[in-house]
């Protein structure tokens, strides 16, 4: 037996036991005569204790020890003399009387501690290491927690977990795909499936009723924090429903995962439309932890001779409330931030509404005081707040003004990430319209079903058809979306006409759904939760790759096991490809 105990269970209750211990050496301390090592598994760390006047071969032996060694001692649970209060096992160590080396270490190219001197690629590089400091492990802890709870109110509920394919056929909606070449089928590719959506409507029509998977799927795709390109989903899907029961059941299923993670309990689920969403925050994944509405100005502030304000489309602003005491330098340094290229606006225009009840604005040219006063009623403005306003068209201003307000929050710590705020949107558009092709694309995908009272508009005004879809938003970030499916055939066709789908074209890439169609496809709809996303929430993080066993960097590259990588001349002659010279 190697062990019969982890290095994180014993504690005084375990005094005088014999015991047999192993893990990696996480520091070693010389006192004179003693000699101390803090040895490390996943469970945590137990002391050691060799002393040079009882087992003098046994303490040079520990002393030659390095960092990340693997042993396996035996010796005695005793009482610290000294002790630490911060870890499970701070009461106790061992006693030493067997040392055995299981295996040597060379020294890490980086601190394996919780703070470490290691920068990220570094890291990445030798991740295997990364993965035994302990802010990783607790992290891919959490990942298998939220898997397990998902998991157990699934099956609860009556789903059924359902495995399916990963090589499939390639669709040119959405973004690229990953392809495969068939080496059985020459010149033909699979491609790695960027959703189950296709699969997971037809396990409805085949009768499964309640569906679900935690499943890996692919984006070849322009990468962020946010980004991988391989994901996690949990895709799930339900037959004979309406929206309101999918958004039951899965806001079920967002309270049982904090609950039963975080020990934190959510009541109010709060809905948007999508419209309210851009018009009040502008993004349709607001952040509600904190207020910042935007403030609807146009009318106020037009007519007045300030022509950057007379020829907008729209004046919005934000109340920053009590922030009136900024300093003009840090006003401009609002204004750099605003016209950096992420941003791209052109301006910022303020006032302050000091706390002797006058006002200051950068337009005091242009409008007065009393003006002014009409800006603080508007905005529900008082002593001490500072009014933001911006200008322009109407969705890039909107953008940027979201912006603004996330950057300000960030900056005055309003974004708790201990506090959880869960917002639906519905109503999303069900089309919209791409420049560069000078077409409409579905905004979520082509199987969404539009509102019943908005078909008729299909022709005569596609942009103004909503979809029965929605988005679950977390903290400012979409965890799950999903749709009510269109389930007819005809009118799936009427869709796939809409998005510039010839019949051949339609039939080509998805005959075989149009077909199973006929055979009485039930309604149904479905949610998939960005699982990445939602663990790294939980954990209070930013970036998804903190909660990735073996993630890829901004490249796309996995730089411990170099990949992507070339391959074998032959193994592309069977595969019938050739590269350009």
């Amino acid at each position: 037996m190697l062990r019969t105990h982890n290095l994180g269970e014993l504690n005084i209750h375990n005094l005088n036991e014999q015991v047999t211990l192993s893990g990696w050496v996480q520091k070693t301390r010389d006192l004179g005569g003693m000699t101390f090592i803090d040895l490390r598994d996943r469970y945590g760390i137990t002391q050691l204790a060799f002393n040079l006047e009882i087992e003098k071969e046994l303490c040079l032996r520990a002393r030659k020890l390095g960092r990340e060694y693997v042993i396996q001692v035996a010796g005695k649970v005793i009482e610290r003399s000294s002790k630490n209060k911060n870890i499970p096992t701070g009461e106790i160590e061992i006693q030493v009387e067997i040392l055995t080396i299981l295996n040597s270490s060379k020294t890490p190219p980086f601190t394996i501690e919780s703070e470490t001197d290691g920068g990220d690629e570094l890291r990445m590089k030798y991740r295997y290491l990364d993965i035994r400091r302990k802010p990783v492990r607790e992290n891919l802890i959490l990942r298998h927690r939220v898997a397990a709870s998902t998991r157990h109110y699934l099956d609860k509920q009556g789903f059924i977990e359902v495995e399916t394919p990963y090589l499939i056929k390639s669709t040119p909606e959405g973004a690229r795909d990953f392809v495969v070449p068939s080496r059985m089928n020459p010149q033909q590719f699979y491609a790695l499936p960027q959703s189950p959506q296709t699969f997971k409507q037809l396990l409805m029509v085949g009768g499964i009723d309640k569906y679900y998977q935690i499943v890996k799927c692919f984006r070849d795709e322009d990468l962020r924090s946010d980004r991988q390109p391989e994901f996690t989903q949990i895709d799930c899907e339900m037959s004979f429903i309406d929206q309101e029961e999918i958004l039951n059941t899965f806001e079920g299923l967002t309270r049982h995962l904090l609950k039963e993670v975080k020990g934190v309990e959510l009541k109010k689920f709060p809905r948007i439309t999508y419209d309210a969403a851009m018009q009040n925050y502008g993004s349709d994944k607001p952040d509600i932890r904190f207020d910042m509405k935007f403030i609807d100005l146009t009318k106020t502030c037009q007519g007045f001779g300030f022509d950057v304000f007379d020829k907008s489309d729209l004046v919005i602003g934000i109340n920053v409330k009590g922030c009136a005491e900024f300093s003009r330098k840090k006003i401009d340094k609002l204004v750099d931030f605003v016209k950096s290229p992420q941003v791209g606006s052109t301006g910022l225009i303020y006032c302050k509404y000091n706390d002797d009840n006058s006002s200051k604005s950068s337009v005091d040219k242009f409008f007065d005081e009393k003006q002014r006063d009409f800006w603080a009623e508007k905005a529900s403005c008082n002593s001490g707040d500072l009014l933001l306003i911006m200008s322009g068209e109407v969705n890039r201003t909107r953008k940027s003004l979201s912006a603004l307000r996330l950057h300000l929050a960030e900056e005055l710590k309003l974004r708790n990430p201990d506090e959880f705020a869960p917002l639906w949107v519905v109503d999303f558009p069900l089309l919209e319209w791409d420049e560069e092709s000078e077409r409409f694309h579905a905004m979520h995908h082509p199987f969404t079903s539009p509102k019943k009272e908005d078909i008729k508009k299909l022709d005569s005004h596609p942009s103004e058809v909503r979809a029965n879809a929605y988005d679950l938003v977390l903290n400012g970030n979409e965890i799950g979306g999903g749709s009510i499916r269109i389930h007819d055939k005809e009118l799936q066709k009427l869709m796939f006409k809409h998005l510039g789908f010839s019949d051949e074209e339609a039939q080509n890439q998805f005959g075989f759904l149009m077909e199973a169609f006929e055979y009485g496809a039930p309604p149904h709809g479905g949610v998939a939760f960005g699982f990445d996303r939602l663990c790294a929430i939980l954990g209070g993080s930013e970036s998804i790759r903190d909660f990735i066993a073996f993630p890829k960097n901004n490249s796309g590259r996995d730089i411990m096991i170099d990949s992507p990588s070339n391959i074998d001349s032959s193994q592309l002659d069977e595969l019938n490809i050739k590269l350009k010279e």
